[in-house]
């Protein structure tokens, strides 16, 4: 008899059967009545194996749950990153105009105050004549 198949399918208990197996054929070897205990051991590791196999699928359930839940933060972090990133290009592209805007008040500024100067300096002129 073999129990491998019974391991494969349990989710990997491979090597814990083969321990198992080699267990039971040394009984049998030794000892004529673990012929009898066989398919008692192997109704009685079915359900401590089914068990095993549904903690790897619960495991596995908490794992995927923990992924898809990574998974979804990840992807509202990476729309507040979008999000972020135009709001940004947006102020950039406000600053340069601003900026612009202010250059060229600024040398409107100074031609005005040219030309304050020079009615000023004009006043005293004919003031003086």
């Amino acid at each position: 008899m073999r129990l491998g198949s019974i391991g494969q399918t349990a989710g990997g208990c491979q090597h814990v059967l083969e321990i198992l197996e080699s267990n039971i054929r040394e009984h049998t070897v030794d000892n004529s009545t673990a012929v009898g205990a066989q398919p008692a051991l192997c109704i009685a590791l079915c359900p401590a194996l089914y068990c095993q196999s549904m903690n790897e699928a619960k495991s596995k359930s908490a794992v995927e749950l923990e992924l898809k839940r990574l998974e979804k933060r990840l992807e509202d972090l990476i729309l507040t990153v979008n999000q972020i990133k135009e709001e940004n290009r947006a102020l950039r592209q406000r600053q340069e105009t601003l900026t612009a805007e202010r250059a060229g008040l600024l040398q409107k500024n100074e031609q005005v105050r040219a030309r304050v100067e020079a009615m000023i300096g004009r006043l005293k002129s004919m003031e003086q004549a």
